[in-house]
């Protein structure tokens, strides 16, 4: 045989294998997953991850979790059009409808997500994820708020350090008691421990509008929710009572110490409102921190409130494009969003399960941590919203209205309120 025989033969050897391994490597389905960076959850996933593909070898998950919360929605957006992202995606329940409209989701098949499956299987507030008569995307977790407060600031203020408040008029008294200055107490900068910060941006806009105004008498929005009510007197009340402890009582800032929610983990902040998410990130970056959780305190009618949410997992329009990876990214979703998964979940994220069988696990509703967040989803929560970002935003600018341009708390509401409704009209309309 020539040399050039040889090279011949040994080049039609290679292609050979290469074609077989091709083959073999046909065989394995790949899908991606797409979330937000937050260590806890990408941790959770991982593990669940690794769980999928040794029940199912035939089936690799690429887990894409490097894009930061603050730039998410806009990537997934961007994805869809090009043809690329995630095959499962994970959103917050209150975008659903921005991106079934944008035709990036598509409808979960009802084997294995029938209705009654759902409705037997999942918390109520999943019942969020249905729109123009089909079901989105199903949950691995669910959360609702909660008071965390700092048991070693309590105590060195002179308080019990086991004793939360429990109505909203001991929770102002413990945020003024516990707040401590290096100077002017009425000049924010000089406040070196803060009693209670304030911070919208954090989970203040919901406890206000799914808590407080509920428990001053009012209510957000109309029965339908298409019409917009908090900026009613007992809107304005709620309102008035939240931006006093910045404006008034000096308690503390979002524009100081890192943020309320790094300042608690750090151990700067007396009160803290957040949710059940939060203990995953403070066991991982302060597991020595001394704190303890309780259900929101009660106000003025003795009624207890709280806002339930959660992330949720969908099928997009790039799943459904390929039979094979349909059914993989099928069979993927149906696997995390087990009561398994969801027990899973609640041990390393702090997010309570979904699923109503490990929801209720009597272990979990006597966990002194997660246990006030398990308790308050019988009463959570959990509002529609047409556009999450913008009805959030409204309610962020209007309290910067008020703390930095010095507007009356009332006027800013009106004008929120006017500014949202333009939202629902829209909305509404273009479905009559």
């Amino acid at each position: 045989m020539t040399r050039k025989l040889l090279i011949l033969a040994i080049l039609a050897l290679i292609t050979a294998s290469l074609g077989g391994f091709a083959l073999a490597q046909d065989d394995v389905v790949e899908i991606e997953y797409w979330q937000y960076n937050f260590g806890a959850r990408v941790e959770a996933m991982n593990e669940l991850i690794a769980q999928f593909e040794e029940a199912n070898p035939n089936i690799k998950v690429v887990h894409n979790s490097d894009i930061p919360y603050a730039n998410f929605r806009d990537e997934l957006a961007a994805s869809a059009p090009a043809g690329v992202g995630p095959d499962v995606v994970t959103l917050y329940f209150g975008w659903i409808i921005a991106f079934v409209d944008a035709g990036y989701l598509v409808p979960l098949p009802e084997e294995p997500f029938s209705e009654d499956f759902i409705r037997a299987t999942f918390s109520p507030m999943v019942a969020n994820s249905k729109y123009l008569g089909d079901y989105w995307a199903i949950p691995t977790a669910v959360r609702s708020l909660a008071l965390f407060w700092n048991k070693d600031i309590l105590a060195d203020a002179g308080l019990d350090p086991d004793s939360p408040p429990a109505t909203l008029d001991e929770f102002q008294e413990i945020a003024i008691a516990t707040t401590a200055y290096d100077g002017d107490p009425s000049d924010i900068l000089s406040i070196t421990r803060q009693g209670f910060s304030p911070t919208m941006e954090g989970q203040i806009h919901h406890w206000f509008r799914d808590v407080l105004i509920r428990q001053f008498g009012g209510s957000s929005y109309s029965e339908d929710g298409r019409t917009v009510t908090y900026n009613s007197e007992a809107g304005c009340e709620a309102f008035s009572w939240v931006l006093d402890f910045e404006r008034e009582y000096v308690t503390g800032s979002f524009d100081i110490m890192d943020g309320s929610t790094n300042a608690f983990i750090n151990g700067e902040v007396a009160l803290h409102i957040d949710g059940s998410f939060r203990v995953g990130t403070i066991r991982a970056n302060n597991p020595e921190l001394n704190y303890g959780v309780a259900e929101l305190p009660v106000g003025p009618n003795g009624e207890h409130h709280t806002f339930g949410s959660y992330w949720t997992h969908g099928l997009t329009r790039r799943a459904a494009a390929d039979p094979a990876r349909r059914e993989a990214a099928i069979k993927f979703l149906e696997f995390i969003t087990t009561p398994e998964a969801g027990a899973l979940w609640v041990s390393i994220v702090g997010e309570l399960p979904a699923q109503l069988a490990s929801a209720s696990d009597e272990e979990l509703l006597a966990d002194p941590i997660l246990g006030p967040f398990s308790a308050g989803l019988e009463y959570a929560n959990a509002t529609f919203f047409v556009d999450e970002s913008a009805q959030r935003q409204v309610l962020l600018d209007a309290y910067d209205l008020v703390v930095l341009g010095g507007m009356d708390p009332c006027d800013a509401l009106d004008e929120a309120a006017a500014i949202e409704q333009e939202l629902l009209d829209e909305f509404w309309a273009s479905r009559e």
